[in-house]
């Protein structure tokens, strides 16, 4: 942290040119009173990005829950069956439980034995995202999303959904 300090004006003929009292010895030099409000301010912006990410704590909850990380649901075992590839309509989605058998994901089929998936917490405020045909709605403020792509169609959102690795194997949908 910088610990500038500038004299003041000891004249006393009057107030020093910049308004300064007299009889103040030294004060914060700009630079430093700069600085540390910088430092704060990045440090205010820095924990009201993370108070919005949710977590996955009740996969049947629309409401945000508190904690980092939600927005990309960690697929600890590679090949896990997470849905059947019959059950998530073509040109449609699902939600489904993800990999680590605690997160909420997105399964999209845009085509014909083609899957993509995302994280089911709105990049909003966490909430649970809902299948609407093909876009994903957030109930909590109506952010919406393209269930094929993840894409943030309309906010508050401010970013697409996370992508979740997953592929194809036989029947099933499975984590990758």
């Amino acid at each position: 942290m910088l610990h500038e300090t500038t004299p003041t004006s000891s004249t006393t003929a009057g107030p020093a040119p910049d308004g300064a009292q007299q009889g103040a010895a030294r004060r914060p030099a700009r630079r430093s009173v700069m600085a540390i409000g910088a430092t704060v301010a990045l440090g205010a912006a820095g924990t009201a990005a993370l108070a919005g990410c949710g977590s996955s704590s009740s996969a049947g909850s629309s409401t945000p829950a508190g904690g980092a990380g939600a927005s990309s649901p960690a697929a600890p075992t590679a090949g896990k069956a997470l849905a059947k590839l019959a059950d998530v309509p073509v040109g449609g989605a699902l939600v489904a439980a993800g990999a680590d058998g605690t997160s909420s994901i997105v399964i999209a089929q845009p085509t014909a034995g083609k899957v993509v998936a995302f994280s089911a917490r709105c990049t909003h405020q966490g909430c649970k995202v809902l299948v609407n045909k093909d876009k994903l709605d957030c109930p909590c403020h109506g952010s919406v999303f393209d269930a094929m792509t993840g894409k943030n169609l309309t906010g508050p959102a401010p970013s697409p959904l996370a992508a979740v690795a997953v592929a194809v194997s036989g029947t099933d949908v499975v984590s990758a």
